[in-house]
Parts: C-alpha cells; structure tokens; sequence
C-alpha cells in the first residue's frame, strides 16, 4: 500500500471545509422533525459518536503493521469523530438530543469486538458504502440547508474512506481469481444487504418522511457496493485521490 498517498489524503482532507451555518433560520414542518431527529440521533452515534477506533480483541494485527499504518487509522477513525460532531450540530439546531446507547449499536459493537479484526474492517466497510446510500438520500431530500451542507463534508469523507477501503483489499489480495473469488464477492454482497437492511430498520421512519422510498434506498445501497466490487478489478491510481480533496460544490459537479 502506498501509505504516503493517504497519509497525505487525510492531510489535503482538513483542508476547504466550509461549516455549515448552523444559526440560519429552521423550516422544518414538525410531522417531518420528529421521524428525522429520530434518524440522525441514531446516526451520530453509530458515525464516530461510540469508540472511534479499531476495537476487534486482535486491533493491533492491523494496526501495527506499520507506524505508517497506525497514523492512518487514527486518521481515518479522527474523520468519524468530526462526523459524529457535525451531525450533534445539527441535533442541537433542531432540537434533538445527543443520544449513547441503542440496541443496535451495541449489536454492532459486540460484533466487532469478538469476531475479530479481518472481520471488522469488513463490518466497517461495508457501513462506509450503506452510509453513503443513507447520506445520499438525506442530502437529496433534506428540509434544511445546514444539514445538505452537513451531508455534503460527510460524503466527502466517505469517498476517501471507501477509496482507502479499496486499496486496503487489494493490497491484501482481494478478491481472489476464480471460485474463491466468486465467493467473497457473494459473502460481500449478503453481508452489505444485511448490514442495509439493518440500517433501514432503524432510519426508514426518518427518511421515509422527508420524500425518500424502500426502492430507492436499495437501489443505492446496491449501486454503492456493485461499484465498489468492480473497482476491485481495476488499478489504483495515484491520480484518483486527489479528486476527493474537492470543495463540495465541485464534487457535485462531477457527478
């Protein structure tokens, strides 16, 4: 892995980053506010408002395999943190609360922690594509300007995290040629499902009510991680990192 190309990443990434303005004026019709509130109480904890770091029993595999490493995740997981602290932004503008536990979210954590590190990282890759789905949906349909903008230094973030994501797996050597190959491209895609479904279990309410549709969720999530997989297949490119460090108005435009 070249670790000079994230370890600059992470760097350029703190760069441009305009703060939402949380103090303009608040129109969101309470018959909406309160699904949403709801969602992103839920979100910000599970986005870097629990333990923002590896947390498997068997982290320091990973961690330690290089200083170059370490300083990554603590950078990577450092991005987590500052999500957790725009979407609590975003809570106390709207009046919601900050919220520290959530049944699914200890679920999750428990998980993490007894099946191991491989396992995790995998667990939070997968969560880096669904949460783009989610964050999508919320950009498109928000009622509030602060928190489009929020969705949109978020989704910024989540470019880089799910390009380190890809590196990191090829480097490993995934996926393999052949059948082997065939089956963790179909383990990958069952776990992402479940993993979404899971999401929207808890945020459908929330989402539903400001315009967004169970079809339309899927067929993002599916987008996200059909995208992901091929990309896989194809080589890394010093070129591509760059591109994520843009305003994100610039990112829309290249869409």
């Amino acid at each position: 892995m070249n670790y000079t190309k994230w370890l600059s990443h992470f760097a350029h990434n703190k760069q441009n980053r305009q703060e939402p303005d949380w103090s303009a004026p608040t129109k969101v019709p309470p018959a909406v506010l309160a699904p949403l509130l709801r969602s992103v109480e839920q979100f910000r904890l599970g986005d870097g408002g629990g333990p923002a770091s590896l947390i498997a029993f068997d982290r320091e595999n990973f961690r330690s395999r290089t200083d170059e490493m370490r300083k990554i995740v603590d950078l990577w997981f450092a991005e987590e943190a500052e999500h957790a602290r725009l979407l609590g932004c975003a809570l106390r503008r709207l009046g919601g609360r900050i919220i520290t536990s959530h049944w699914s979210f200890t679920a999750f954590c428990l998980c993490r922690r007894l099946l191991g590190v491989q396992f995790e990282l995998q667990v939070l890759t997968l969560t880096e594509l669904v949460s783009t789905g989610y964050y999508r949906m919320l950009r498109k349909y928000s009622p509030d300007g602060p928190l489009t903008a929020m969705c949109e230094l978020i989704l910024r973030d989540e470019a880089g995290h799910v390009a380190f994501q890809k590196d990191r797996l090829m480097d490993k050597g995934c996926p393999r040629a052949g059948w082997r190959g065939l089956l963790w491209r179909l383990q990958f895609l069952i776990c992402g499902y479940a993993a979404g479904t899971m999401l929207w279990m808890n945020h459908a309410p929330g989402i539903k009510a400001i315009g967004g549709t169970t079809s339309e969720f899927y067929s993002e999530i599916t987008r996200q991680m059909t995208r992901f997989i091929a990309s896989l297949s194809r080589p890394v490119k010093y070129s591509s990192v760059p591109a994520l460090w843009a305003k994100p108005s610039e990112m829309r435009m290249a869409k």
